[in-house]
């Protein structure tokens, strides 16, 4: 795992934040210190997945960059002939996530794709995730999206959606980027890090609030939804349908 220093150095111009090759290589060092309470919850998806995998179903990782929650899931699943399909845009993402599934034993199949996670058929799915995904897709779409996903869960089915989020209280919302940037300092993030590449997140990732989420996933078709875990400004939820 490579440190990730791509912003330790002032940069004279801080462009888009993008998943390209140097992402890459840093991903799995930068999201483990920029996401508070990122090694359990990805703990947890391999009790929802023991839980919530159906025989014969399919398993989607929508965004998965480099595997960390499709191996979390394939660790879980106790359910027969399932089969994992994990999707990314990212080419530099997708190469080296395949070098993560072949390195792993676990039984259930998993099928790597480069693609669009908008433009992907969804069927006989008894899990979906998204984690730290929707964030990045422009908030007109992501309504969409989730339809998309509830039409095709099965019964019984569940999305895993995983998110920053933000608060309509400007003191609360305040409150946890705070709290947010001195877990990031605890971690060994310099100011300068944490500034530059906030700079570079703006108008990238669009966080919406706990209660816009459940609304959409409502008006998706989910029968409901529940936030079953919150980390300063960092949520998962578990949608039911």
């Amino acid at each position: 795992m490579k440190h990730d220093d791509m912003f330790a150095d002032p940069h004279a111009h801080i462009g888009a934040f993008c998943f390209d090759k140097q992402v890459t290589q840093v991903f799995a060092d930068m999201i483990r210190r920029s996401v508070p309470g990122y090694g359990l919850s990805l703990e947890m998806l391999t009790v929802i997945a023991a839980e919530y995998a159906q025989e014969g179903s399919h398993i989607y990782d929508l965004g998965c960059s480099l595997g960390a929650s499709t191996l979390a899931v394939r660790q879980g699943i106790q359910a027969p002939s399932c089969h994992i399909f994990a999707i990314d845009n990212a080419p530099a993402m997708i190469e080296q996530c395949q070098a993560y599934m072949d390195g792993d034993t676990a039984p259930t199949p998993v099928t790597l794709q480069c693609a669009d996670i908008q433009n992907i058929t969804i069927n006989n799915a008894s899990i979906v995730i998204l984690n730290f995904t929707l964030q990045f897709i422009p908030i007109q779409e992501r309504q969409a999206l989730l339809t998309h996903i509830a039409g095709g869960l099965r019964e019984g089915g569940i999305l895993v959606l995983s998110e920053k989020v933000c608060f309509d209280d400007a003191t609360e919302n305040q409150r946890n980027i705070a709290l947010h940037e001195g877990f990031k300092r605890s971690q060994g993030y310099s100011d300068i890090e944490i500034s530059q590449k906030r700079q570079s997140l703006e108008h990238v990732l669009i966080p919406e609030t706990l209660a816009t989420h459940h609304q959409r996933l409502d008006d998706a078709g989910f029968k409901h939804s529940q936030t079953w875990f919150q980390c300063f400004n960092f949520s998962s939820i578990l949608a039911f349908k």
